[in-house]
């Protein structure tokens, strides 16, 4: 076996096609665009270079069949906010093979330890911790768009190095198809018609506003979880909103005030994924015609809901039922819809957890977040569950 530092074109490819060796017969799979896998690892196209570097290796056999990959990172702004200082690994695939799947942690590894970290974890993003982020352990159904999806027996090979779970989380669906409690309707209701109170959804001839107003709810709402926060910009919301541009849906991304302030926000996109599956990963001429043909034939049933997120002053007041309530309306009016997939939510949050417990999700996939600590003499510390009682 040997493994190769990506680092032309060639293997760049090679690093693309590893996933869909890797994934040939799983018919549950999506293919990433490749622009997109690759625009994480381009200085130019990915923010998180400012402030880090990343590199990514291939692995074949003998025979110089691709049988793995990987990728490691440093993220300057949050290494040394642990204990010890750590970095990150992901973007790994590989054979049910613990020689060859070891071969790669230890490149990462290595790599890792020459830039003074002292842990990795992983599997995790360059970039974003609403893609790809976590191994799936439980719930191996169809990924949403940006979703980690892996092989079952990821998990052996991970746990078999030493790596240990960090924190968990748990990936939740909405069934739509199924009527709301008049508990939960009394309740959206109540909320949603409450003097002062007031909920728009997204507009492109309000972007600019609608996305100074997003970046001030996430940055007062996240600030508290200092785990991989990183406030975003208005300018950088605009970017992500044009780029998904022929899939966004205005009715899916909503906005709460409150005597006009800002307070709540929802974001929702149409699950990609479901035409991505047709495509192979590649972005040409003809799959640019085969996809505005499933998408004009409503290939697209499932939602990937990204965001909900209250400002601390306006948590536990109902605000998510009454999202809730405008989103089911929105899609009374778009019946080939029938399921949302919830971006994950991590056992440090419990309260999110009760919020989408609250209104009617259930938890249908499991995921782990996993550190390795280089000094293998050292007590391991998970992510701390906060002791609330809700």
């Amino acid at each position: 076996m040997k493994i190769i530092k990506v680092s032309d074109k060639k293997t760049r490819k090679k690093f693309l096609d590893t996933a869909r060796v890797i994934y040939k017969n799983d018919k549950i799979w999506a293919c990433p665009f490749d622009n997109e896998t690759e625009a994480i690892f381009d200085p130019k196209k990915n923010p998180y270079f400012k402030h880090g570097e990343a590199d990514r290796w291939i692995l074949e056999d003998n025979n110089n069949n691709l049988i793995g990959r990987i990728a490691a990172f440093v993220d300057n702004n949050l290494a040394s906010s642990y204990e010890q200082p750590t970095g990150g690994m992901g973007f790994f695939e590989c054979i049910n093979d613990k020689t060859s799947a070891f071969l790669l942690f230890d490149k990462a590894k290595e790599w890792l330890k020459t830039r003074g970290m002292e842990a990795m974890d992983g599997p995790i993003n360059f970039g974003e911790t609403d893609k790809y982020w976590g191994l799936l352990v439980g719930g191996f159904t169809h990924p949403s768009f940006e979703v980690p999806y892996n092989h079952p027996y990821y998990q052996e090979l991970f746990e078999s190095y030493g790596f240990k779970p960090f924190y968990k989380m748990e990936g939740f669906h909405l069934d739509i198809t199924k009527p709301l409690s008049e508990r939960f309707l009394k309740i959206a209701e109540w909320v949603s018609k409450k003097p002062g109170y007031e909920f728009r959804h997204f507009t492109w001839k309000e972007q600019e506003k609608f996305t100074r107003d997003f970046a001030a709810v996430f940055n007062e709402a996240w600030a508290s979880f200092k785990i991989h926060f990183e406030p975003l910009e208005a300018e950088y919301i605009q970017g992500v909103l044009k780029k998904a541009k022929p899939i966004i849906d205005e009715e899916f991304i909503w906005m709460a005030y409150f005597n006009g302030k800002p307070i709540a926000i929802y974001l929702m996109f149409p699950d990609l994924n479901q035409i991505l599956k047709h495509l192979n990963g590649k972005l040409n001429l003809f799959s640019m015609i085969k996809f505005l043909y499933l998408k004009k034939r409503n290939t697209m049933t499932r939602a990937k809901g990204l965001l909900m997120g209250v400002i601390p002053k306006y948590q536990g007041l109902g605000i998510e039922s009454a999202f809730i309530l405008k989103v089911r309306e929105v899609f009374s009016r778009k019946p080939h819809y029938n399921e949302v997939e919830f971006s994950w939510v991590a056992d440090f949050n419990p309260k999110m957890r009760k919020i989408f417990l609250s209104v009617g999700s259930v938890p249908a996939k499991n995921y782990i977040t996993y550190r390795y600590l280089f000094d293998r003499t050292k007590e391991f510390k998970r992510y701390p569950i906060p002791d609330i009682k809700i």
